[in-house]
């Protein structure tokens, strides 16, 4: 006899205008178990959680909680019946500690902040579940891994027994991705049920008890993770769709480098030495890469070159001029784009809308502007042509692209960074977070950029991605410059002991 669930959807349809993103979605969720929503890009996965937290009301269908119908869904009914989530995009405030962002999350009775009480039971939940971090640290102070924990903590603070995490590992290095399903296994054999949305097969296959899959809105395939297969897994996720792989054609560059990095040296946010005098030289018509684990410099390289932070010594030289001291604008005219890790905090404004996105940078251009009154038609015609050259999937052009999934808003985002054939892409974290039919398409553009001339400065953890892609690549650790190679001239072993900081 099958046991009763937790939580029951049943029927739940979700329309966005012309978009479905759920239709007549049944889903069951136990006591104890880990359960993983798999599917590409705008699959409905989002949207069918946000409508059991209660954030958006379904078109029609129901929840049931314990065998009882809940009448109106809401965030507050949600909390209170113990469901919790963690999103992609952290809500924490980064000048806050982080027993003051948790105090902020839970039902508090009274206006005046408890501290030994709070951080006593963050030591507790920490010790507990394995989720170390410092109660009195500031968030802007901590690893994304951390922030992540933070999260988590805030959701057991409120004695949350369904926790939902949104693509959990997108931001995650293997090594903290692999301690937060160790967590997440604790708290289901303690009765908690777990909820995680993914992407990734290997992943779910490993780690979940029972996966759903869905496609288009609807739920493509079901099983225990027991019987899934990475053939059935790719067939109920993209269909009969061939993915093609990525070709890389034959390297052309010149001998001159587009852009000179001498001795650079740069601060992280916390006022300490990021990258320690490195030297690099690119070139235009290749692929670079920067392979690092999480925290060795990558930002700051990133932003130092986009002219988002301070160069303390060295020189940066483009096109034989010294830029180390020239605005994002002016770099922007020289030929520089910046694709940042974070899409919806640095690169897209998720409250405007696809048009007003596109036009972000060229707002100020006479074909966009007349004595400061847009013109909608040609903006319009842009945001056509992007979402048509580059297969962007919306519910509308006026709709705010964070309700676009997370594929579609990258698109968006690389769409606008090479619309004017720049010389020089920095692409930071270019497909985290992505499904395996959006990262293709991404890799794809950066290889026809690459094919057309243009330098491509790719940053990345992965290091399939980083061989698959790239011409050359340098390692960082802890700030530090241990080697650049040819890809064709090396290997994962020597590229994994770099990055440990083993020289080689």
């Amino acid at each position: 006899m099958e046991k009763p669930a937790l939580i029951e959807m049943k029927g739940i349809t979700k329309r966005f205008e012309r978009v479905q993103a759920n239709d007549h979605i049944n889903l069951r969720i136990y006591p104890g178990e880990i359960h993983a929503l798999l599917g590409e890009n705008g699959s409905g996965k989002s949207t069918l959680m946000n409508i059991l937290l209660g954030i958006y009301k379904p078109n029609s269908g129901e929840i049931l909680y314990k065998g009882e119908k809940i009448s109106a869904m809401t965030p507050k009914i949600a909390a209170d019946m113990g469901i919790g989530m963690v999103h992609q995009h952290f809500t924490l405030i980064p000048t806050l500690s982080v027993a003051e962002n948790i105090f902020l999350s839970m039902n508090n009775t009274g206006f005046f902040l408890n501290k030994k009480m709070i951080e006593d039971q963050i030591k507790d939940y920490s010790c507990k579940f394995a989720l170390p971090v410092d109660p009195g640290a500031k968030v802007w102070q901590l690893s994304v891994g951390e922030q992540q924990r933070v999260e988590i903590i805030k959701l057991l603070c409120r004695n949350s027994e369904i926790l939902v995490l949104d693509e959990p590992t997108a931001v995650l290095t293997p090594q903290e991705a692999a301690e937060l399903f160790k967590t997440l296994r604790k708290m289901s054999d303690q009765g908690k049920s777990i909820i995680f949305i993914s992407h990734k097969m290997n992943e779910v296959m490993e780690h979940a008890d029972r996966i759903t899959v869905l496609k288009n809105g609807k739920i493509e395939d079901e099983m225990m993770a027991a019987d899934a297969t990475i053939a059935r897994l790719t067939k109920a996720v993209v269909g009969e769709r061939d993915l093609e792989g990525i070709t890389r054609k034959p390297q052309k560059n010149g001998d001159q480098p587009l852009l000179e990095i001498n001795r650079l040296r740069v601060m992280n946010d916390k006022g300490l030495i990021a990258l320690h005098d490195i030297s690099l030289q690119l070139h235009a018509g290749e692929i670079f890469a920067i392979a690092g684990v999480a925290g060795s410099g990558q930002r700051e390289l990133a932003e130092a070159l986009a002219g988002l932070r301070k160069v303390i010594s060295g020189n940066l030289v483009m096109d034989g001029a010294n830029i180390s001291k020239t605005s994002v604008k002016a770099r922007i005219s020289m030929g520089i784009s910046f694709i940042p890790e974070d899409r919806l905090k640095m690169g897209l404004i998720p409250e405007m809308n696809m048009n007003q996105n596109a036009v972000l940078k060229e707002f100020k251009k006479p074909v966009y502007s007349t004595a400061g009154i847009l013109r909608n038609k040609s903006i319009q015609a842009l945001a056509n042509r992007y979402v048509e050259e580059y297969d962007i999937k919306h519910g509308g052009f006026h709709l705010p692209v964070g309700l676009m999934s997370g594929g579609n808003q990258q698109k968006l985002l690389i769409a606008r960074e090479i619309a004017d054939n720049p010389k020089l892409i920095i692409a930071s974290y270019p497909v985290r977070g992505l499904d395996i039919g959006a990262t293709e398409a991404i890799h794809r553009i950066l290889l026809e950029q690459r094919d057309q001339g243009a330098c491509v400065l790719l940053i990345s953890e992965e290091l399939d991605e980083i061989f698959a892609m790239s011409d050359r690549m340098a390692v960082l650790c802890d700030g530090r410059l241990m080697g650049i190679r040819h890809t064709a001239e090396t290997d994962y072993d020597e590229i994994g002991r770099l990055m440990s900081g083993t020289s080689v």
